[in-house]
């Protein structure tokens, strides 16, 4: 009987209505966590798989970006080298100490055509030349050499290399000397001349620096090589880059142009690439010879290669750039030689590169005409195409490649860019293990989130009356979680909408207004405006001093009517804004624009002392913003401006149009200037001449009749025209 009694209890205690009451807020708790776990999870695994899938196009993607900015960065570095040489050379070529060296090195070889040399220095030339530059020659070429026709013939030739060149050993020891000491002119002229084309030559990291007079002799050279005295048009030197960029110079008689070449080898240099920047020197005005400069291979090492900081430029542990020819042959060193020479032959060797080419550019340390680059991305710059491939390098290793043509001289040059593929791609697989690793970690660390947060994701009426409050207080765009089930949900979704919805109306009600501001002080000043707001519809202030401008674009009809409508309307509001840029730089007020005019003042809002030095400052600059824009567009418009200060009036007009506007007598004293011109120009008063001073160009342009009697009429240009 008890246990019966207990039961019953028990089962009135539990009646629907307490049931329900309990059910919603276990199941909001257990539905909110498995939410968020289902949705966390789901969220990770989706991340993760398009993270995995696109993680590789978006590494690619980076490591191209990176070599095509380096490639970008060498391309501008190695142009602003070739304009730095060519400026440089203008400069110098019209120099006095050029001009001058060159007329007395030319007279002082001249002198030398008779000289004639004893038999023992005829013999010791020769054997310089049979024995010590055929020695030189043979050891840098790796074969015979015959020399016989590089032996110099001609008395002005042979004397000099007697004195100059065979006497030493090396390049730099014959930089060295000054003066021979045997007397004569040219070891005159050379004494006052040669230290400042030997600090030319250094200074500027230049191969040689010569002079070569209008017949092709190479009249003076900074080290004395075995061209000193050749003749470019009949010696043996005359089929080189460096005779056919003198010939180039001479038949084109530019004289403020270069002439440059691309590389080839030199003999005089022994074999070694040279490539020249030629520019005629003249004398009042006639040509009197050339001055010529060996292009400094330093420099262009040193900017293709980041003066040796691959690394610290983006390119990596692989990473390189270079300058190819349109023979296919580098004109800049290969990172891998300059690295490591052992690895570079081998490379090369399996690469295809012959024995005797690998050992010649070990044993130079350099590429430069000896390392062909047969590669896609060559043949695709070549053919003037820019871009990115993934290819077979000049070595054979697998490379991100980005090419481009290289405007520099009419060269036919093009640069690459390129990284092998092992190291710029070598962090997909580092990025899939780290994504794998995270991912595991992620869904833990929301697991055991998820079981906390579902606690305090329950109670959406706490929130709900949260939100209501802050609602209350005036703040705007308040949300709340809208749940996910029962009627707490509908609630919440009906809260959201509100608050949305009167964030809404407060958001355009806020740009209304500020749209509203910005049109009011569009067309009025901001003092005038806040008296309009302020419920005055009858505004006027009287303003003494006030310098007005009146002005038009003359011409602009005729250009205009070369334009279809919308093009021409673009074209007067691209120099209306121009204009309201000055006004406002200058501290010049608009008052209106239309297409036949633009009125605008100073000293209206804000008394100045300077109000007719600005305007006439303002007007100058409306005509250099019509002159530039004539030359840049081949048009032929003109400012015709009247100038006048006084007293004006500025108010608003009309009542259902309301229109800011100035007038009085200055404004009609301006306006019948700017009228009454017979052609454009800038027309001013004798008030605002007065006030001028000596800043600008004034000039009588007649007199106009007012009121008060005739005023004479001045034309205002700036002073340095």
């Amino acid at each position: 009987m008890a246990t019966s009694n207990r039961t019953a209890v028990m089962s009135e205690s539990q009646t629907p209505e307490a049931t329900r009451g309990r059910r919603p807020r276990a199941s909001i708790q257990t539905i909110l966590l498995l939410m968020l776990l289902a949705v966390s999870v789901i969220a990770n695994v989706v991340v993760g798989t398009l993270g995995y899938l696109n993680g590789g196009d978006a590494l690619r993607s980076a490591a191209i970006d990176r070599v095509v900015e380096v490639r970008d960065s060498r391309a501008r570095e190695i142009t602003r080298l070739f304009e730095t040489i060519e400026n440089s050379l203008l400069v110098h070529s019209r120099g006095a100490s050029v001009i001058g060296a060159s007329a007395e090195f030319n007279a002082a070889f001249a002198d030398l055509a008779d000289a004639e040399l004893t038999p023992e220095q005829d013999a010791a030339l020769e054997s310089y030349f049979t024995d010590v530059f055929r020695t030189d020659l043979e050891a840098v070429v790796g074969r015979p050499v015959d020399v016989a026709p590089f032996v110099p013939t001609g008395a002005a030739q042979r004397y000099l290399a007697l004195n100059y060149t065979a006497p030493h050993d090396d390049f730099d020891a014959a930089l060295a000397v000054d003066d021979a000491g045997d007397g004569s002119a040219w070891s005159a002229a050379h004494a006052s001349y040669h230290d400042y084309f030997r600090r030319m030559t250094q200074l500027l990291d230049y191969q040689d620096t010569l002079l070569i007079d209008t017949a092709g002799n190479v009249v003076y050279s900074a080290y004395k090589g075995v061209d000193l005295g050749t003749n470019l048009r009949t010696g043996p030197y005359a089929v080189s880059n460096l005779g056919e960029a003198f010939e180039a110079a001479m038949a084109g008689q530019l004289l403020d142009s270069v002439i440059f070449t691309d590389f080839e080898t030199y003999r005089p240099a022994l074999d070694q690439p040279a490539a020249w920047a030629v520019s005629l020197v003249a004398q009042d005005g006639v040509t009197i010879g050339a001055l010529a400069v060996e292009m400094p291979i330093d420099r262009i090492e040193e900017v293709m290669t980041g003066d040796r900081g691959w690394a610290d430029s983006g390119l990596g542990e692989t990473g390189e750039t270079y300058l190819v020819g349109p023979d296919e042959f580098m004109r800049s060193p290969s990172r891998d030689l300059i690295e490591d020479p052992v690895r570079y032959a081998a490379e090369a060797r399996a690469a295809g590169l012959p024995e005797v080419v690998v050992d010649q550019a070990v044993a130079s340390g350099e590429t430069l005409l000896l390392q062909p680059v047969r590669t896609e991305a060559a043949r695709e710059a070549l053919l003037g195409k820019r871009g990115t491939v993934v290819a077979r390098g000049y070595l054979g290793d697998e490379t991100i490649a980005a090419y481009a043509p290289l405007e520099v001289a009419n060269l036919g040059w093009v640069i690459i860019a390129e990284v092998e593929t092992s190291e710029a791609f070598g962090a997909v697989a580092s990025f899939t293990t780290n994504l794998v690793i995270s991912s595991a970690i992620i869904v833990l660390v929301v697991s055991l989130l998820s079981l906390v947060l579902a606690q305090f994701l329950v109670r959406p009426l706490r929130r709900l009356q949260v939100a209501a409050e802050r609602i209350a207080a005036g703040e705007t765009g308040v949300q709340v979680d809208a749940g996910s089930t029962n009627e707490l949900s509908r609630l919440a979704t009906a809260f959201n909408d509100m608050s949305r919805s009167l964030q809404i109306k407060a958001d355009l009600i806020d740009e209304q207004q500020k749209e509203n501001e910005r049109l009011l002080l569009s067309l009025m000043p901001e003092a005038v405006a806040r008296k309009y707001r302020d419920g005055e519809r009858t505004i006027a202030q009287d303003h003494q001093e006030v310098c007005v401008l009146f002005a038009d674009i003359v011409g602009f009809d005729d250009y205009a009517r070369t334009l279809d409508s919308e093009h021409a309307l673009d074209v007067l509001n691209e120099l209306v804004k121009q204009f309201d840029e000055a006004a406002e730089r200058i501290g010049i007020e608009r008052v209106r624009t239309t297409r036949q005019g633009y009125l605008a003042s100073c000293g209206m809002s804000v008394p100045r002392v300077d109000a007719v030095r600005r305007v006439v400052e303002f007007a100058l600059e409306l005509q250099d913003i019509l002159r530039r824009f004539s030359g840049q567009n081949g048009a032929d418009l003109n400012l015709r401006a009247g100038l006048d200060v006084g007293s004006a009036t500025s108010g608003l007009v009309g009542r259902q149009s309301v229109v800011y506007d100035l007038w009085g007598d200055a404004v009609s004293l301006a306006f019948r200037l700017q009228g009454g011109a017979a052609s454009p120009g800038i027309y001013a008063t004798q008030a605002v001449v007065d006030r001028v001073g000596d800043s600008a160009a004034i000039s009588e342009a007649g007199v106009v009749d007012t009121g008060t009697g005739a005023q004479r009429v001045w034309r205002i240009e700036r002073a340095d025209r």
